[in-house]
């Protein structure tokens, strides 16, 4: 630790500080802050007693559309004739499919309940541009009896053997999605329903868009012409682009069934919603929107939040960052905790060029370089463009990120300051337990700064990271 750092921290009395609990991957950190920090959270909700019970009784009573039986009886020819295709969400959504209460062997089981036949029922991993799951991955997001007993495959945005096209979309693009699904008889999407802070709300016809599209369609989904409207943003859907162009996509491939699951602030499930496209996704997304938007009464001067499940790496955990800006008042402190346990703990090599460009040049010049005409759309530019959010709000050198597996020579490629900088010895290699060093004396360090300039600092952390959503009680609540 650098000499000048430690001296401001000693200056900073914290013994009348208490401790907090910060989810960090698998990990609680224990953290002291000070005793008036506010602790925005959730509201709390009834997770489902016996979640096995409630996917049974949502298959058998959808919304909006006759049960999967019907559905299958109504397609024209002999069940044993059909083919079938499920799209499941990759390893960064923490969907509940496997085990007692999971949601897709149920699903399967009434599908060949029905007549069709398990070797025509194909199971599609829509992971739009994320990297391919691994082995390691499809058992522990879908079980090894599922793995065992259907076609597991990952969509390719890429590969355009693989794709078909489907028309043009309301943008007017061409538009090609995965073969697979689309020549299968009868198509159900799965998902997570949750704040998205592009799309409004997860789940529904974004397991399609992104999903399961080719790269140019992903590419126009995740422009600046969509990304830049102030209605792309978290529990919106009516007049959001993103929305408006997932939901027509999805239509045009046609979904026959969807079966979606909303979570509680501690991955429980806290309802299963079966049945047709949009009215089964509204039925979630009103649970949801009522239960992740978190009133505050003002702006604080230092904020701390985490990544939660999907803060995997870097790229995701921007997530985290962007959700807690309303909770901040500009030139605030932020600080982010989060476990970037992926194989890669940044991103793909693209998202780590853009990043470093973010980094290097500021989220001004970031900005004016991906809207130049000219400019030739790269994989992963939308998710640094979300990172300059968090940059128009708060100045980058109050950013710091706290991660224990990403090695210091590569924090130059992460705008921010560098979480490593708060530990009390040189450690190269720390433990995820030294993430709470960091966090705690990063905070002591910002409470310092203030103080130096005569402000007692306000300070809140978001319990739930980012699925928690803050919105000033004098604004009109998101999506309302």
């Amino acid at each position: 630790m650098h000499p000048e750092l430690k001296d401001t921290l000693q200056q900073t009395d914290i013994a009348q500080w208490k401790e907090i609990a910060v989810e960090y991957g698998q990990e609680v950190l224990r953290v002291r802050v000070p005793a008036d920090c506010a602790i925005l959270s959730m509201k709390e909700i009834p997770f489902l007693a016996d979640p096995g019970k409630a996917v049974e009784e949502a298959l058998s009573h959808p919304i909006g559309c006759p049960p999967l039986e019907a559905i299958v009886r109504a397609k024209g020819k002999p069940a044993s004739e059909l083919t079938a295709a499920v799209t499941v969400s990759d390893i960064t959504r923490p969907v509940p499919y496997k085990g007692k209460g999971g949601i897709l062997r149920p699903l399967l089981n009434r599908l060949e309940a029905a007549g069709i036949p398990r070797n025509a029922i194909a199971i599609v991993v829509g992971n739009g541009m994320h990297r391919p799951s691994t082995a390691a991955e499809r058992v522990e997001m879908l079980g090894e009896d599922v793995i065992r007993d259907y076609r597991v495959s990952d969509h390719d945005c890429e590969h355009g053997a693989s794709l078909t096209f489907i028309g043009k979309s309301a943008s007017g693009g061409d538009v090609y999605v995965n073969s697979t699904f689309y020549r299968a008889d009868l198509r159900i999407a799965t998902g997570l329903v949750e704040a998205h802070f592009m799309a409004g709300l997860s789940g529904g016809r974004k397991s399609i868009c992104p999903g399961l599209v080719d790269k140019r369609t992903i590419e126009k989904f995740h422009s600046p012409a969509f990304l830049e409207s102030p209605l792309a943003q978290n529990l919106i859907l009516a007049g959001n682009p993103c929305h408006e162009e997932s939901l027509a996509i999805a239509r045009t491939v046609g979904v026959d069934f969807i079966v979606n699951a909303t979570l509680d602030k501690d991955l429980r499930p806290t309802g299963i919603f079966a049945g047709e496209l949009v009215a089964a996704h509204q039925a979630a997304s009103a649970l949801v929107q009522d239960y992740v938007s978190v009133p505050v009464e003002r702006e604080y001067d230092i904020v701390i939040t985490h990544g939660g499940y999907v803060g995997r790496n870097h790229y995701q955990a921007v997530k985290a960052a962007h959700n807690a800006l309303p909770a901040i008042r500009k030139g605030g402190i932020m600080i982010v905790a989060t476990d970037n346990r992926d194989e890669d703990p940044i991103g793909g090599p693209e998202y780590r060029s853009l990043l470093h460009m973010l980094a290097i040049q500021g989220h001004e010049h970031y900005m004016r370089m991906i809207e130049t005409p000219g400019w030739c759309f790269t994989k992963d530019q939308w998710e640094p463009e979300m990172w300059a959010k968090v940059f128009r709000k708060i100045d980058v050198a109050d950013f710091v990120y706290c991660t224990h597996t990403i090695p210091r020579q590569e924090y130059c490629l992460i705008p921010g300051r560098c979480g490593l900088d708060f530990l009390e010895d040189r450690r190269e290699s720390p433990s995820a337990e030294a993430v709470g060093e960091m966090v705690e004396n990063a905070l002591r360090f910002a409470v310092a700064e203030f103080r130096k300039k005569g402000v007692e600092p306000a300070v809140a952390f978001i319990r739930e990271g980012p699925y928690a959503i803050p919105y000033l009680r004098k604004a009109e609540a998101p999506g309302r």
